[in-house]
């Protein structure tokens, strides 16, 4: 089976080709960057035509790339949510309408489950069931994976996700869009323990995040501090610090409640290096192990949505004729496998 997967939530255009058997045959993407830069953020309308101008044009590379035609694609996995609801229609017009004229099933598929799938992709991936921290721009949580569709969440973030916390402090610091990985790369030429940042919602019990706290105490560090290049580039080592050490205890936390021994990290933050470090020095006094994609596929990618929607289409599950799009959709009401 060969799927054809859209990926269209914000602002990147991704488009893949995964075989079953074959795994990933073709890996198209296109990042907006340099479209919001002037904006400092992504701005919903422009992503939503550059979407309409890309996603065409794309297909026919990753077709050409995977020496396929339409005939030898079996079904088309489209990103429905969560995202921006205009980002999320032209992937969902494009893939419903193309599967109609192609006369294959299609898929609605959930962003953040494509992500929770990232590490399949590898040829060294976990085994269900799993803990997965799932951090990105949009979304930092933590679940409890039993099962493709068998997800419960055991905290999620209350404010700020991490790698909005991170966009936002960089822009503070002055740095361009998007600044999440600037910053981890000025935090390399920072001093350690010059600052001590907080480690928000480590002091009282639970799973959920808050990162939104923290972005204030590094405003005021700034501000009070000064801002010349070694101070800002101490600030950001004391941030990211701070992020990762937060993101570490409550992963502790939760493999001591689930009893679970792999962690898999995902999302647009999962490709920052201290993250892994880190992580994989905590798995491993545990006996466990960290699985995470590699970095391509750490950013939103057309290859997990390929991923996850042929896991539901050879399931059984396929969409009406009707557009779906869903830019509010909880990861833990999606239908399990095993139904």
């Amino acid at each position: 089976m060969r799927i054809l997967g859209l990926e269209t939530s914000c602002d990147e255009t991704g488009v893949a080709i995964y075989d079953d058997e074959q795994g990933l045959l073709a890996h198209r993407l296109y990042s907006q960057v340099k479209l919001h830069a002037d904006y400092g953020g992504v701005v919903p309308e422009l992503a939503s035509r550059d979407h309409v101008r890309k996603t065409i044009p794309l297909i026919k590379e990753a077709l050409a790339e995977a020496n396929c035609s339409k005939e030898d694609i079996d079904g088309i996995a489209f990103t429905a949510g969560p995202g921006l609801v205009g980002a999320l229609l032209v992937g969902s017009t494009i893939g419903r309408s193309l599967a109609y004229a192609w006369g294959v099933p299609a898929v609605a598929v959930h962003h953040m489950e494509g992500h929770l799938l990232a590490p399949m992709l590898e040829d060294d991936h976990p085994e269900f069931p799993f803990l997965a921290l799932l951090v990105s721009g949009g979304h930092s949580m933590m679940v409890n994976v039993q099962g493709i569709g068998e997800y419960e969440i055991l905290g999620e973030s209350v404010d700020d996700a991490a790698g909005e916390a991170f966009d936002k402090t960089a822009k503070l610091m002055g740095l361009d869009y998007p600044g999440g990985p600037l910053l981890a790369k000025l935090a390399e030429q920072g001093t350690p323990g010059r600052f001590k940042f907080p480690r928000p919602m480590t002091d009282k019990p639970g799973l959920d995040f808050s990162f939104s706290g923290l972005k204030t105490f590094a405003a005021n560090t700034i501000h009070s501090e000064g801002d010349d290049e070694q101070t800002r580039a101490d600030i950001a080592y004391a941030f990211q610090d701070a992020v990762i050490d937060t993101l570490g205890i409550k992963c502790r936390r939760a493999l001591d409640q689930t009893g679970l021994k792999s962690l898999v990290i995902a999302g647009g933050v999962s490709a920052n290096k201290q993250l892994r470090e880190q992580l994989e020095v905590m798995m491993k006094k545990r006996n466990g192990r960290v699985y995470y994609p590699r970095p391509e596929f750490c950013t939103d990618n057309g290859a997990m949505i390929a991923y996850a929607g042929m896991q539901r289409l050879k399931a059984g599950q396929f969409e009406s004729l009707s557009i779906t799009a869903k830019p509010r959709w909880p990861i833990d009401t999606l239908e399990p496998l095993t139904k």
